[in-house]
């Protein structure tokens, strides 16, 4: 039969058909790609950037294919060893002759590594190759996002794409709860962007996209580190999704392995947040690009602290192997995938909903007994916030915000550690509004938002983790439904693994606090000669502060006021 002889020269000829499809298809593209750039080079740049990442990643997994175990074999001694500080400490002595206030965050990083030392599990089976190693690397990737121009750029560009990617949400949450609740009411503004994001990874998953990605970064951090491929594979999926489902990539492994590894697992998991959840800061008004750069410089921190609170002491089953295992996926098609990947995410918009109206009810309920107790005493507008803007000064002072900002920013830890990041994006964001809307710096006595030099970046990333007392049940409960008779061992473990998690995001900040340069604001003459004075926003009042600093007034005689501007640009 026609059909049976069809389907049986397939068969046989499957490789070479397979070639012609993928050469036909590149072909096609090619044309397509050449006509784009052709008809209007600026606005097939998007294309142009998507077509370089395809490529270099192709190259890269030839490349690891065939070179890869010779590139290896080259570079293990170096590897094996620490690298080397002398072009690092010249850098940074330079770097920071021009802002001494950089030599703070510098500090606050060294004091928090020592930190982490001393609640280390075995302080003699450290390994420093690792510990320098992944810090290195952290130094690295902050470097090219945070000062080279093309990292810059990049990252910018990669965080408009996704905030226009994320406005796709209205047309599907309009159409269900109507523009004006989508417009006014959180719960219908924010929560309906994890379902879409969800949605969209389930898509990239069946695809195989995520797995080809994550083996990717999981591979650079492996050979650089030299951990073991189990944990590497979990902290990388990290990056891209929540505590609780990157451990579902290595399930099947988690009974196996040893405590350090384990320790690893739950320190990537509270060290980073979801894909998802990243979806809804950002909708919020967080800087998306300072979002996605905390998220990929955490991973390597991650790893490397991680061995530095619970070094490795057991013989690892899984040392030297390849880190190309996953778990297959039921779906049969990628309809399925999109629709599964949407229910499973109305679990965590429950979730994050009963937590915000639970977590904001007990802070309003533990400031209004902190008022009591306080009035008893005549302590006014005694808070929650306001202790922990007392407690934590310091470590946001080390971490490289102002004086005047470290109360600011210490609430916000405080709200992060002790409730949740979501809370503390959602109060970051309104400091920011207010900032963005040219609100007066001060009013009776307190900032109404941070400034925006340093402090609003290094915050950013010392709350972007999932390292909060909450996150220790969610941890737990997803860990023990894999293992359930390791119960006993995990609960041993995830205290550190919190601790590891919150000084993590902390290193993140203080990183940024280091290498952030102050953006150039726009010429305030061109600023005030264009601006309509019926609104207010930052650019015009920082304008406006400028210029009545420069006026300079005397009293002459015959009480006659003379005033002047002090010469500027």
């Amino acid at each position: 039969q026609p059909a049976s002889k069809a389907k049986s020269f397939c068969k046989a000829h499957a490789k070479a058909l397979r070639r012609v499809f993928w050469g036909l298809l590149g072909a096609v593209y090619l044309c397509y790609f050449i006509v784009a750039c052709w008809l209007n080079f600026q606005r097939a740049l998007t294309l142009v950037v998507i077509t370089a990442v395809v490529i270099f990643f192709v190259c890269w997994s030839l490349f690891k294919k065939y070179c890869g175990k010779k590139v290896l074999t080259f570079l293990s001694p170096l590897w094996k060893s620490a690298p080397r500080g002398d072009c690092l400490v010249t850098w940074l002595a330079l770097d920071t002759a021009k802002n001494p206030e950089q030599l703070i965050s510098l500090a606050g990083f060294c004091i928090l590594v020592l930190f982490l030392f001393a609640f280390s599990k075995h302080h003699s089976a450290v390994s420093w190759r690792v510990v320098f190693w992944g810090l290195g690397l952290e130094f690295l990737i902050g470097l090219f996002i945070l000062r080279t121009t093309p990292g810059i750029q990049a990252f910018q560009w990669l965080g408009d794409q996704i905030q226009i990617f994320l406005g796709y949400t209205k047309a599907g949450s309009g159409f269900v709860f109507g523009n004006t609740l989508i417009e006014d009411v959180f719960a219908f503004q924010s929560l309906p962007i994890i379902v879409f994001f969800s949605c969209v990874m389930s898509i990239l998953y069946y695809l195989g996209v995520m797995q080809w990605l994550i083996l990717k970064i999981s591979w650079l951090l492996q050979v650089s580190l030299g951990t073991t491929p189990t944990e590497t594979l979990s902290v990388a999926g990290n990056i891209f999704v929540g505590q609780t489902e990157a451990p579902l990539l290595i399930r099947p492994y988690l009974a196996d392995m040893t405590h350090s590894e384990i320790h690893a697992v739950m320190a990537g998991g509270f060290s980073t947040i979801a894909g998802s959840v990243m979806g809804a800061y950002i909708s919020f008004g967080i800087d998306a690009a300072s979002l996605i750069a905390a998220s990929v410089m955490a991973a390597p921190c991650a790893l490397a602290m991680s061995k530095l609170v619970y070094p490795e002491v057991e013989e690892s089953k899984f040392k030297g192997k390849e880190s190309d295992f996953f778990p297959s996926r039921e779906e049969r098609n990628i309809l399925e995938a999109a629709s599964n990947g949407a229910a499973a995410s109305i679990g965590l918009v429950a979730n994050i909903a009963a937590n915000l109206i639970a977590f904001l009810a007990v802070l309003e309920f533990i400031n209004a007994a902190l008022r009591w107790f306080g009035e008893m005493v005549e302590i006014k507008d005694l808070s929650f916030q306001m202790i922990c803007s007392y407690i934590l000064m310091p470590v946001a002072f080390l971490m490289g915000a102002d004086w005047a900002d470290s109360p600011l920013v210490a609430e916000l830890l405080g709200i992060k550690i002790f409730l949740n990041e979501f809370v503390a994006y959602q109060q970051l964001a309104t400091y920011k509004k207010n900032r963005l809307s040219g609100l007066e710096e001060w009013s009776g006595g307190r900032k109404q938002w941070i400034s925006v030099r340093r402090a609003e970046s290094i915050t950013t990333f010392a709350l972007c983790g999932f390292a909060n007392l909450s996150s220790i049940g969610i941890m737990l409960g997803g860990l023990t439904s894999m293992v359930p008779h390791r119960k006993s061992e995990l609960a041993s473990i995830v205290l550190r693994a919190l601790l590891t998690g919150i000084c993590v995001s902390m290193l993140n900040s203080c990183l940024a606090g280091l290498l952030y340069v102050p953006t150039e604001m726009g010429n305030c003459v061109t600023i005030l000669s264009t601006a309509n004075f019926t609104s207010t926003n930052y650019a015009i009042y920082t304008c406006c502060k400028q210029l009545f600093a420069r006026w300079v007034c005397s009293r002459e005689t015959g009480r006659v006021w003379s005033c002047a501007i002090l010469p500027g640009d």
